[in-house]
């Protein structure tokens, strides 16, 4: 009986699988407007420039809401705050079914705006998930907890790209919002029922608390007094500190140039698979799930690898490093699909890139192990605000590139290029991986 007791649980791989679900739900969320985006171009009348500032409109306020959403979540705790995130950009995910209720410039605008109003409700996402990460993870597992958490983005892709081509085909463009609004709401109540603090949770054991403390988890990150404290953070001091290290700043950067890749898949290459391959939304929906299984093996793989490298005596560095440089250099191959005309071979090329993607995604790990510990939030926030500054300059110079060519093999190379920075950014400004610590105090 004595072993039972003393046997740790394994409470933080249930905390990981609610967070590959809700993140899972978020990114199914995001590509809505991708998948009904060829039907909505067509009935709003839409030019390509038009439907890339629609694209972009999610990210425009999903980064303007990153250093407030990381505050909210250092000043109350990830718990309730990402609570309120899921269920609001859920119910508003149900309102984007509505626009079709009115025509012409209104509906634009009311399209616009509601992407725009989901971008603001999901800012704590991704912080959230990396403060729970250094909360319930020790060093050497939190590779593959980050890898996993955010492998949900082609997992999204391969679940919910082929049922929600066929809902568009079926029901119309829709019945996607309807659908996926209501899962994401009720998957906020799941949220709220089984996520605490690893101090606070009723499964967890002083076996576990012990084991991942001594691997360098901060298991009072999430506790109720902890976020009480951390309000009083000078929230301006902090910032200027944290841009000011040349670590941070090239991790900062070279997730914007990693996540040009991500809002690439995001937004416009179903219709790529559509315009310039000339498929069907309806085959399109299910061909994008082949990429997309690929990332998620890849994303799986590359963080197994920087902790199994952690575990063989590697430095932390080189842990993180070889996983990231290695992917990016797989992802520029998909500008080979620029000399190719097989639809097979495309697939299969974009699925080679998807899989590097995947691999290189190592960044909230990162984030994970190198952020402050009084402020987890504002770190992954400030990280999150450049990577998704990606998300509204990608849509946007990929609708040039394509209203100025006609094609998409400008976009395949601005797409790739971006891959190629994020090495440059990873092997020459980054430096060593460690915990940032404030030169100055930043409490008030």
């Amino acid at each position: 009986m004595t072993t039972l007791q003393n046997k740790p649980t394994r409470v933080r791989w249930l905390i990981l699988a609610i967070l590959f679900a809700v993140t899972t739900i978020n990114y199914a969320d995001r590509a809505t407007i991708a998948i009904a985006g060829p039907e909505l171009k067509r009935v709003l009348g839409l030019s390509p420039v038009e439907m890339g500032f629609v694209f972009s409109a999610f990210a425009w306020s999903y980064v303007l809401a990153q250093l407030p959403g990381g505050w909210l979540l250092d000043r109350f705790g990830t718990k309730m705050t990402y609570f309120f995130s899921i269920f609001l950009w859920s119910l508003l995910t149900v309102l984007m079914g509505t626009v079709g209720l009115v025509a012409g410039a209104t509906a634009l605008a009311l399209l616009f705006g509601l992407r725009l109003a989901i971008g603001a409700a999901e800012a704590p996402s991704f912080p959230g998930n990396s403060r729970l990460a250094s909360a319930w993870f020790p060093t050497n597992e939190r590779g593959t907890a980050a890898a996993i958490f955010n492998s949900a983005q082609y997992f999204a892709t391969v679940l919910f790209g082929p049922i929600m081509g066929w809902l568009v085909h079926s029901f119309g463009w829709e019945s996607v919002f309807y659908v996926m609004g209501g899962l994401g709401i009720a998957i906020s109540f799941v949220w709220l029922k089984t996520v605490y603090g690893p101090k606070e949770h009723p499964l967890v054991n002083q076996s576990e608390l012990a084991y991942i403390e001594a691997g360098g988890a901060l298991t009072d990150l999430e506790s109720k007094n902890r976020a009480a404290t951390s309000g009083t953070i000078r929230t301006a001091s902090a910032i200027r500190q944290l841009l000011a290290s040349r670590m941070l700043l090239g991790v900062y950067i070279g997730q914007y140039c990693i996540n040009t890749l991500t809002y690439f898949f995001l937004t416009w290459f179903p219709v790529y698979l559509v315009s310039e391959r000339h498929m069907t939304i309806l085959k399109a929906g299910f061909v994008a799930a082949l990429p997309a299984v690929a990332g998620f093996l890849g994303g799986v793989l590359g963080g197994l690898i920087s902790d199994r490298l952690i575990k063989r005596g590697y430095s932390l560095s080189k842990a993180r490093k070889i996983p990231i440089v290695g992917g990016m250099l797989l992802a520029m191959t998909m500008i080979v699909c620029n000399y190719v005309a097989a639809d097979w071979l495309v697939v299969l090329v974009m699925s080679l890139a998807f899989f590097g993607k995947g691999v290189g995604a190592l960044g909230w790990a990162v984030v994970a192990d190198t952020s402050p510990k009084d402020a987890g939030g504002l770190s992954g926030a400030l990280f999150n605000t450049f990577g998704n500054t990606a998300g509204i300059t990608t849509p946007i110079v990929i609708g040039y590139i394509l209203q100025q060519s006609g094609s998409f093999a400008g976009a395949l190379v601005f797409v790739g290029a971006n891959a190629a920075v994020a090495i440059l950014c990873y092997t020459l400004m980054v430096g060593e991986i460690k915990r940032f610590e404030f030169k100055s105090p930043v409490h008030g």
